[in-house]
């Protein structure tokens, strides 16, 4: 497992995802996905957890210690259903609700354009985006505007990439690559502009 601390109370961590054999064009992603812990003023939160395999020991033994110091509601926010990963398993583990009511200072961004629920959050006090797959980086490095395969409304599709690009976003924490740390907004929007 990769950890990496953002900054003071967000960490994100990335884990060998089980499948990503069987993606499409998986040769252009890295095997591991990106999940990601805050410390909300009223909650922990996990963002798509993903408990890494082999590692489960060494997981758990953080995450309880950070769940035991906070003594505060776990939440887990999910950006896709099809990121569900360790969810349950997790929800169960901590009495943790998965998805309701935001915890203070996460903000839900739709992704419209499909039938699917899709959601980015916006963690405003990091200025720190959590995509799924609507953004994502290669193994080279760059940035991806992604799109669901059941799309079926373009229109809002770009409507909503218009809104995540007006967040004054400096971090954007991918699922599928390295997450872009700096000067997040102006790769986005540059992502954009060369589809």
């Amino acid at each position: 497992m990769e950890a990496l601390r953002v900054a003071d109370g967000l960490w994100r961590w990335a884990a060998p995802h089980p499948s990503w054999e069987h993606w499409p064009d998986h040769e252009r992603l890295p095997a591991e996905v990106g999940c990601v812990y805050c410390e909300a003023k009223d909650a922990t939160v996990l963002f798509d957890p993903l408990v890494p395999a082999g590692e489960e020991d060494d997981f758990f033994r953080h995450l309880d210690a950070d769940v035991e110091r906070r003594r505060l509601a776990v939440v887990i926010l999910l950006t896709a259903e099809w990121h569900r990963r360790s969810a349950d398993e997790l929800a169960a583990r901590y009495q943790a609700r998965i998805g309701g009511a935001l915890p203070e200072g996460i903000e839900e961004v739709a992704i419209e354009g499909a039938d699917e629920r899709h959601v980015a959050f916006f963690i405003r006090s990091h200025a720190a985006l959590v995509v799924a797959e609507i953004f994502w980086v290669d193994v080279d490095g760059d940035l991806h505007v992604g799109r669901s395969p059941a799309l079926v409304r373009p229109a809002e599709l770009e409507a909503s990439l218009a809104r995540l690009v007006e967040l004054p976003v400096e971090r954007l924490l991918v699922s599928h690559g390295k997450p872009v740390l700096e000067d997040a907004r102006t790769r986005m929007a540059e992502a954009l502009a060369r589809r």
